[in-house]
């Protein structure tokens, strides 16, 4: 082996001597011999190949190199290189695991096999890495994420899906090693949206021909990789996605296509419907539709019945039976929908009169009463799943009448449970009745009254639980002894006869307490309890395997304990634990109502809270509103400039023309109609002035109306006093600008009073000869001209005047409706503030009230004490005491951090 290894390591240039040599390797560690049959020398060669094959990793750099080779992508080179890293894994698999772990790019390299041109070599790069992933955690993500997912798919999608040969059974095999127990592969592919690719596996027709061996294999294993994705015992919120996604996709509608199709073989319709089953589990979504979907039949009838019919039908196989109770199982899994609509069936009022369909409450009472012990048994536990944690339904299935014989009145479901019971059937069929009966009993107090209201139940069950019988019977003793004890735990002594301490005494006569416990053990000791509480799905070899139900045996770990507590109290303890219960009930209801007015008072300030939310968006929307208008003015402002220094212009053009043209005879009516125009002007001016005294006074009123409040209002809306200052700034600003505009027009009537002294004077001045008539009357006509384009600017400047007056206008009454908004803001902040402290009142009582009862609570704690109570006893008050402290605490944070 060293000049082997040498050979590998010094002429890596000669592929043909590497080929030879990796091959002399495989054959030396390899146990392929056909020759031998007899198992000890098949032993001995596997020994002497797992000799061989330790020598060969001894030195880790062996399997390094082995991994260099496999670089090489020549064919002499590559296949053997491939074959011989696979007989290593098979020999001493976590030992070179480890080592290709650590090998930088080692688990890259192998990857590339997958995606060889050369389909001997892709095959048994799958082999490989099946050896590879097996049970190695750490490799599984590695080859994951690599891009395992995808290539395995293409190669199933290549290879015909189903139809495929033994490559698609070997990627199916890889796909399991990589989810298997692996929650990160399982997320990543989901995450990956493969599991949609998984529909076309499932289209397989309605043909009844072309079901090979291969093709059985390959659909077995694509179900079991389904599973895979939705195990009971993955994570719950992993297992809820896949299925979820599942239903999107549309993968459970195809299974279900297969579940109700005809000519499927029993083993894939077998797997199909444990498929399903979980599938389905504990999602409301797939639930109800696996509740809608329907039969290929005449008259069409839903899958629930068809699957029914045969689980309570003893000619079928005893696999298939178990799979559809497995199904019923997960169906009502955690739906109580589901579990109202199987009751409802067997109730009166729906039962079909025509007797035309069978529904599914229907077959579960024919096998609940048929000779086969099996479906008795599967009937049973089919019926107490139907009830399971669902006091409703429990109540409702006491409803049930059952017609025995013709002329006989109808008999209780109940009733004839234990007349059945009583018969002495099959140990099969009475553990089936005693599991439904106890699963009906427990939690439900007003079947209790009714089951002890037939006289005859409580003698059977104490005769049943006292004789000595052997090991056969001790499991119905044992369930006879829960049964009793369910009755005593959970009566309301109702009837005066079978009252709790009457029940107990009874026992301690008839059977003894110590009797009593040790019979109702010889459940949990039994040896198939065990083996149902590990797994939810019923699997057992045979049928006298099948004794326990598995969420069964979770109410017998939940009731065991509970029942021998029970029995061992006294009468005057039962007295003491009801009165505690009853004050106990009693704190609950007072502290239920105190957190009922917190949550209402909750709600109210978080209603205040909109409310202020929503009118400080209404604030924003008037500053807005308000700096939008300012921005008008801004522009309204700018134009008058504008004006202005046009105007400034015509005035010295005029001036300058005057002074230089001599003019003369100016009539008196032009210059009297410039006076009035100045009058106007001045009237105008003596508006706009009253209107700023006005805005002056009603600011020195918000000035006052904003200092008045108290400091602790002042406190609470600052946020309003800033927005009121900024509003204040900006009326400080327009009136500054109306100031500058007045100033403005004062300077525009001065200009105009020299323009009419200078032509005065200039008429007076002027001598009337001198000049022609013509002249005189072409000058006048010009300064006509001159003086009404005057008067038509002075005209546009008084409308601008009045625009903007209105734009004052409109401003002030946005103002009046911001300071009126802010008052109504301050109003309600006050009644918050008084809620709030009558909220703070009500808690403090609450307080009060509280401590009240854990004074109480300690009294009776002393008296316990005084009395000589175990002490098991007090922890649980304390216990008790410590979860409301708890809760209280909890609330007060809460209203706290509200306040």
């Amino acid at each position: 082996m060293e000049h082997l290894i040498h050979v590998l390591q010094t002429d890596r240039s000669d592929s043909e001597i590497i080929g030879y040599a990796l091959d002399t390797l495989f054959n030396i560690i390899s146990n392929d011999e056909e020759d031998e049959v007899e198992e000890n020398s098949t032993r001995q060669s596997e020994d002497l190949g797992s000799q061989f094959t330790e020598i060969f990793i001894k030195q880790q750099e062996n399997v390094t190199l082995l991994l260099s080779l496999l670089e090489d992508f020549d064919f002499h080179v590559r296949w053997p290189g491939v074959k011989l890293l696979t007989s290593l894994l098979k020999h001493l698999g976590p030992q070179v695991q480890q080592i290709i772990l650590v090998s930088p790019m080692g688990v890259s390299r192998l990857m590339d096999l997958l995606a060889d041109s050369r389909e001997v070599i892709r095959n048994d790069g799958v082999l490989l890495l099946q050896a590879l992933t097996r049970s190695n955690g750490a490799i599984q993500k590695i080859v994951a994420f690599e891009n395992a997912f995808e290539r395995l798919l293409d190669i199933i999608t290549e290879e015909g899906n189903s139809d495929g040969g033994i490559v698609v059974e070997d990627c199916l095999i890889l796909l399991q090693n990589l989810l298997k127990n692996n929650n990160s592969n399982q997320n990543f592919f989901k995450e990956g949206s493969y599991i949609q690719r998984m529909k076309p596996w499932f289209e397989v027709g309605d043909e009844n021909s072309g079901w090979s061996a291969q093709k059985v294999t390959n659909l077995h294993l694509m179900l079991q990789l389904i599973r895979v994705l939705v195990s009971p015992t993955n994570p719950p919120g992993a297992t809820s996605s896949c299925q979820k996604a599942m239903f999107q996709c549309g993968l459970l509608q195809q299974l279900c296509t297969i579940l109700m199709a005809t000519g499927i073989p029993a083993d894939i319709l077998t797997e199909t419907i444990n498929t399903v089953s979980e599938v389905i589990r504990g999602c409301q979504v797939n639930q109800d539709y696996f509740a809608s979907v329907n039969a290929p039949s005449n008259p069409p009838r839903p899958a629930i019945v068809v699957l029914l019919m045969s689980m309570v039908n003893e000619r079928q196989p005893f696999v298939l039976r178990c799979a559809v109770l497995y199904c019923f199982q997960c169906f009502l899994y955690k739906n109580q929908k589901g579990q109202g609509e199987i009751v409802s069936t067997l109730l009166p009022s729906t039962i079909d009169a025509t007797g035309n369909s069978v529904s599914a409450g229907q077959l579960l009472c024919g096998g609940l009463f048929s000779t086969d012990s099996l479906s008795n048994w599967c009937a049973a536990v089919a019926l107490a799943h139907a009830l399971q944690e669902n006091a409703t339904q429990k109540e409702q299935l006491l409803r049930v009448q059952l017609a025995t014989s013709i002329g006989n009145p109808p008999v209780s479901l109940l009733q004839q449970c234990t007349n059945i019971l009583s018969q002495g059937s099959k140990i099969q069929t009475r553990v089936g009745l005693l599991m439904l009966l106890c699963t009906w009993l427990s939690n439900c107090p007003i079947a209790v009254t009714h089951f002890l209201h037939n006289s005859a139940n409580v003698p059977f069950l104490t005769g049943q639980i006292a004789e000595n019988l052997g090991e056969e019977e001790q499991l119905v003793q044992g369930l006879c002894a829960l049964l009793l004890g369910i009755t005593i735990y959970f009566n309301d002594n109702s009837l005066e006869n079978y009252m709790k301490e009457k029940l107990k005494q009874l026992i301690e006569k008839r059977i003894g307490k110590e009797n009593f416990i040790e019979k109702l053990g010889f459940i949990s000791k039994h040896e198939l309890y065990s083996r149902a509480s590990q797994k939810p799905q019923p699997n057992f070899p045979s049928p006298e395997y099948m004794i326990f139900d598995h969420e069964f045996t979770k109410l017998v770990k939940e009731l065991e304990g509970v029942i021998t507590k029970a029995i061992y109290k006294s009468s005057e303890e039962d007295k003491k634990e009801e009165e505690e219960k009853k004050t106990l009930e009693q704190h609950d209801s007072i502290v239920g109502h105190y957190k009922n007015m917190i949550r209402e008072q909750d709600l109210q300030l978080e209603e205040l809270k909109q409310q202020i939310s929503t009118l400080k968006c209404q604030n924003e929307q008037l500053q807005t509103a308000v700096t939008q208008q300012v921005s008008q003015i801004q522009q309204h402002k700018d134009q008058y400039n504008l004006l202005k220094v046009q105007l400034g212009k015509d005035n010295q053009h005029q001036g300058s023309h005057n002074d230089g043209a001599q003019m003369n005879g100016i009539q008196p009516e032009e210059i009297g109609r410039l006076r009035e125009e100045i009058e106007e002007l001045k009237s105008n001016q003596e508006l706009l002035r009253s209107q700023l005294a006005e805005k002056d006074s009603l600011i020195e009123k918000l000035k006052s109306s904003q200092t008045s409040p108290d400091t602790n209002e002042a406190t609470a809306s600052a946020r309003d006093s800033e927005n009121i200052a900024e509003l204040k700034q900006e009326l400080a600003t327009l009136k500054s600008q109306l100031n500058s505009k007045s100033v403005e027009i004062t300077k525009l009537q001065t200009e105009k009073q020299e323009l009419l002294h200078k032509t005065e004077a200039f008429a007076q001045s002027v001598p009337v000869s001198g000049e022609s008539e013509a002249a005189i009357a072409a000058k006048t006509t010009d300064v006509e001209g001159r003086l009404s384009a005057l008067l038509q600017e002075t005209k546009e400047l008084k409308n601008e005047i009045k625009a903007l007056s209105e734009e004052r206008a409109s401003i002030k009454e946005q103002l009046d409706s911001s300071n009126s908004t802010i008052v109504i803001l301050q109003n309600e902040k006050n009644q918050l503030e008084v809620n709030i402290k009558d909220s703070k009142k009500e808690q403090d009582d609450l307080l009060v009230l509280l401590a009240d009862q854990d004074q109480k609570i300690l009294s009776l704690k002393d008296k316990l004490k005084g009395l000589g109570h175990p002490e098991e006893e007090e922890d649980e008050l304390e216990s008790i005491d410590q979860d409301d402290e708890d809760d209280e605490d909890e609330d007060d944070d809460k209203s706290q951090g509200d306040n």
